[in-house]
């Protein structure tokens, strides 16, 4: 008896891989978050007071389950290489939200510095996304709706 495989294009298992990555955070947050526990204080879930839909809470757990909230709700367009630029947009302004709330709440200097240069590497990426995804027809306004 013969075994043949069927063969799986890379770009395929790249998505795939991308979507547990992405993805597994929001089922954890979800096993972990029940309303008006200490986790997601009440009056607080999907609060947002900052320019971009940053949250303005000190929930980290919060913050995770918008922005996958974000990343589940786009539409994705079937090109591989476009799809894992704005989802990867969306995931890295999600580290800058946190960062952000570090840098405002922590008090560990060695964190606080870690927060700034997450900011500065998250940002540098963006723009590479943002650039990347105006070549291929996206904008930002377009993946923020």
């Amino acid at each position: 008896m013969k075994l043949r495989l069927k063969k799986i294009r890379p770009a395929s298992v790249a998505l795939a891989v991308l979507s547990v990555a992405l993805l597994q955070p929001l089922a954890f947050a979800q096993m972990q978050m029940k309303p008006d526990s200490e986790a997601m204080p009440a009056g607080k879930a999907g609060a947002s007071s900052m320019p971009g839909g940053a949250m303005d809470m000190k929930d980290m757990k919060g913050m995770m389950k918008d922005n996958n909230d974000k990343m589940s709700s786009m539409k994705m367009t079937g090109n591989t290489d476009v799809d894992f630029a704005m989802m990867m947009r969306i995931h890295h302004l999600g580290a800058i939200d946190m960062a952000q709330a570090e840098l405002r709440d922590g008090k560990d200097p060695q964190m606080k510095k870690m927060a700034k240069a997450i900011i500065a590497a998250q940002k540098k990426e963006i723009s590479q996304f943002d650039k990347f995804l105006a070549k291929n027809g996206q904008s930002a306004d377009k993946m923020n709706k």
